[in-house]
């Protein structure tokens, strides 16, 4: 048995905290606020993420990061991406020894443009032991009640990854391949955010199927134009953290990015949808990817028309016409 910090309690959180309590390891939850810890305790819940679910009876909630990291060999980091930072500041604070970090957000730092094992690395320095990143093609409400799953663990260090396969994989309904390339399947995880929104702007439009597919199929390409100049490998793109993730948040109602790109296309502004959605990740990767795009003069088309929507209150259906006029190259990436 292995005793894991889990830091964010919700829906990501909840459900990895039950696979690694299935798996026969001890899930110590940290909570920033206290009522989600006495819910968790006293009802085994997390109503506000994950409103069908019971949680194992086993899985205990803290408020106390101190104590949480003292007890766990291992730190498993599910906060928001815009949360990361400070989070790992009070992480350093209270750290007293190296451990494995395993983050399982999906994201990139706006102005920075890290990824967020870059900034766990950046901010708690030599008490990171190894860093892995957990991801993949998967909804955190079909892995709470235990429906087949593929994830990736990727990390520089084979013996991080191959460890944190151990913690995860099990034979019922959860199977963790392993990648060297980090780079990669954390670009993955975060750019396929901003072609979810942008998949729902045209279903939200009335658009069919063949438009998403050759929208998803475009939306990867630009993936991996970007990913190959940040150190990928284009490869990984065609594997779970690429195309699968990819499949999985641009086509499902459980992708809040998805249901995201369905309100803007029915009117709403960046304001409105994150009153009805909290977390919507491709709003922010979208910025930074914007920023590098222009940085190292890479075609995006895709990105430039969501950032335009969400943040230049550029006209949807204008841009989206714009587009389909575009004039067609040869080339795939």
């Amino acid at each position: 048995m292995k005793k894991i910090a889990v830091l964010g309690a919700g829906s990501w959180g909840s459900a990895l905290a039950q696979t690694l309590t299935d798996n026969g390891h001890e899930a110590l939850l940290w909570c920033h606020r206290q009522e989600e810890a006495n819910e968790i305790n006293t009802f085994h819940t997390v109503r506000d993420y994950l409103p069908e679910i019971v949680l194992d009876e086993r899985i205990c909630a803290y408020t106390d990061l101190a104590y949480v990291l003292s007890q766990a060999e291992a730190v498993l980091c599910v906060v928001p991406s815009q949360a990361v930072r400070a989070v790992m500041e009070q992480v350093a604070q209270v750290l007293d020894s190296p451990k494995i970090f395993i983050t399982a957000t999906k994201g990139i730092e706006k102005d920075t443009h890290k990824r967020m094992s870059e900034i766990i690395c950046d901010v708690v320095g030599d008490r990171v032991q190894a860093v892995v990143a957990l991801t993949g093609p998967s909804h955190a409400e079909e892995v709470a009640i235990r429906q087949f799953t593929a994830l990736v663990a990727a990390s520089i260090d084979q013996k991080a990854s191959l460890y944190t396969q151990h913690l995860f994989n099990n034979e019922q309904y959860l199977r963790v391949y392993r990648s060297e390339d980090i780079i990669g399947a954390e670009l993955g995880g975060a750019l396929k955010n901003i072609m979810a929104i942008i998949v729902g702007i045209l279903i939200g439009l009335g658009y069919g199927d063949n438009a998403k597919a050759a929208l998803m199929t475009r939306g990867l390409a630009e993936m991996i134009r970007l990913a190959r100049q940040l150190g990928a490998d284009p490869m990984t793109f065609t594997g779970l953290t690429g195309l699968g993730d990819l499949i999985v948040t641009a086509t499902s109602h459980h992708s809040r990015n998805f249901n995201a790109g369905l309100k803007l296309a029915h009117g709403e502004n960046m304001e409105q949808v994150l009153q009805e959605i909290t977390t919507v990740e491709g709003m922010k990767a979208v910025v930074s990817a914007y920023q590098l795009s222009k940085k190292y003069d890479i075609e995006m088309p895709l990105t430039t028309m969501l950032y335009q929507v969400v943040y230049e209150q550029a006209n949807v259906s204008t841009l989206v016409a714009e587009m389909l006029k575009r004039e067609m190259k040869v080339e795939i990436y």
